[in-house]
């Protein structure tokens, strides 16, 4: 077999987390709408539910599998620690109320870094890394730039952009 590069390995590794972390949302799908038992469990009426859509969240807003971004409001993010790649679906009301629920977290580590700010942004730099955070986190948790904090990225070797803030420290 002809040597593999290691950027390829490690690709096909993240493509085949992504994999594994889409199938088991279909299936925690399939057992919420079926249950275990493969019969159809009852569920509100058309007029009550109104749209679904399932996506993958950006570190900031909510890719949809129908292309489009939805805002995932901050606060949300930060409060259920959010990591890029989770799965989300989202309900969207008839009354037009935005209803998100992480169904499908990503496998993830916790690194530890510092925080900083520029541009009106703040990063986390973890060793040679650096990760977006959300605003809402930094604040909640009353970190300053130059703090050590704890946060939590994807697991996968595929470089994430944005972090969870999980402490200051």
């Amino acid at each position: 077999m002809a040597d593999i590069p290691d950027k390829q390995i490690k690709r096909l590794k993240a493509l085949l987390a992504e994999a594994e972390t889409s199938l088991g949302a279909a299936k925690e799908l399939l057992v919420s709408l079926v249950g275990n038992d493969g019969i159809v469990a009852p569920t509100d009426t058309e007029e009550n539910i109104g749209k679904v859509i399932e996506g993958v969240f950006d570190g900031q807003n909510m890719v949809g599998s129908d292309g489009k971004t939805y805002p995932v409001p901050a606060n949300y993010a930060s409060k259920s620690k959010l990591v890029q790649g989770d799965i989300l679906k989202l309900t969207i009301a008839d009354d037009g109320a935005f209803l998100y629920k992480q169904i499908g977290p990503i496998p993830r580590k916790q690194v530890v870094g510092v925080l900083s700010q520029r541009d009106g942004h703040y990063y986390v730099t973890a060793g040679s890394d650096e990760y977006r955070v959300l605003l809402a986190s930094v604040t909640y948790f009353k970190a300053k730039p130059g703090d050590q904090v704890s946060v939590n990225v994807p697991e996968s070797d595929v470089k994430a952009e944005w972090a969870a803030l999980e402490a200051a420290l």
